[in-house]
């Protein structure tokens, strides 16, 4: 028999897992999605998110509680008499009112090789940090944040140029057919549950406004890393001098340069955009975008912007 389900989760990463459960057969009895928020040029329009759409076209129905302290809330997660919750991606602390609230607990789509990568930017801080492979988790959730046991993971290799846009999408499917995969094995009572290691734990941490911009005087592995962990969002960022003001130019994709110089760090190597790093390797800048702009390769960049060779940015 299928699974009377609740699916718990908020942006689009979430969206293959509530699709792919539905697609499974199991009898999804209802959503929970971050409330909506305020969207558009001015703020004024309240925008559901994309779980919650998603659910709207299913046809199932949606919960939006700010957080879980009313117990009128509490009371009404139990009521649906669930036997089991999947969450990924939902933006809540779950307390424990809600872990056990269901037959069979909650079960956690994850975007790590847990215990590396626990909280809440797992995909970004694996490529920042030059990580060769990450993957999807399936664990029970316990009270800790990320800390339960794990059920069934699927790897994924980072390639040396992938961003973190292209991971997020490689992970997003990955997780889907994982969770699907989890909830036949939980209904025939043969999901295996495995601690995790209490070795080479690693907090993901949000990701910072402070940490976008892009300081030339990493080495340039480095460099090149935290430009393609942070595409295409939030974006790292250089300012670059145009009519005598600073404008910031957001760098979506790079590679690394073979060239090598003894020029200080943000010199820009040559007519390619080739940037001198602080070990005196070097990345080029592949597709770029100013604020207000739209995303441009190198090449068309150069055409509206004189960059020249010797030019120091930062």
């Amino acid at each position: 028999m299928a699974l009377r389900i609740i699916f718990m989760g908020t942006p689009d990463f979430s969206v293959a897992t509530l699709e792919a459960l539905a697609e499974a057969g199991h009898e999804l009895v209802a959503v929970y999605s971050q409330p909506p928020r305020p969207a558009g040029r001015r703020g004024l329009e309240l925008v559901k998110s994309p779980v919650h759409q998603a659910a709207e076209r299913l046809g199932i129905p949606v919960f939006t509680p700010v957080n879980f302290r009313e117990e009128a809330d509490r009371a009404a997660f139990r009521a649906l008499n669930a036997d089991v919750a999947v969450v990924v991606a939902y933006g809540l602390l779950l307390p424990e009112a809600i872990l056990n609230g269901t037959r069979l607990g909650c079960y956690n789509g994850h975007a790590s090789l847990l215990p590396r990568w626990r909280g809440a930017a797992p995909i970004q801080r694996a490529i920042m940090a030059g990580d060769d492979e990450t993957g999807m988790m399936v664990m029970k959730m316990d009270k800790g944040l990320d800390t339960g046991p794990v059920a069934l993971t699927a790897r994924i290799a980072i390639g040396d140029t992938m961003t973190a846009g292209e991971l997020h999408d490689a992970l997003m499917k990955a997780g889907g057919a994982l969770m699907a995969e989890a909830m036949a094995k939980l209904e025939a009572g043969d999901l295996p549950l495995t601690p995790q290691a209490e070795n080479g734990v690693l907090y993901a941490a949000k990701i910072d406004k402070a940490e976008t911009r892009i300081d030339f005087s990493r080495a340039a592995r480095d460099v090149h890393n935290h430009i393609r962990g942070l595409s295409p969002f939030p974006g790292a960022w250089f300012e670059l001098p145009v009519a005598d003001k600073p404008e910031r130019v957001k760098v979506l994709a790079s590679e690394r340069a073979d060239e090598t110089s003894t020029e200080a760090a943000g010199t820009v190597f040559d007519d390619r955009l080739t940037i001198v790093c602080g070990d005196g390797g070097a990345v080029r800048l592949v597709r770029l975008q100013k604020a207000g702009g739209k995303p441009l390769d190198a090449a068309d960049f150069l055409r509206g912007t004189a960059v020249a060779a010797g030019q120091v940015i930062a």
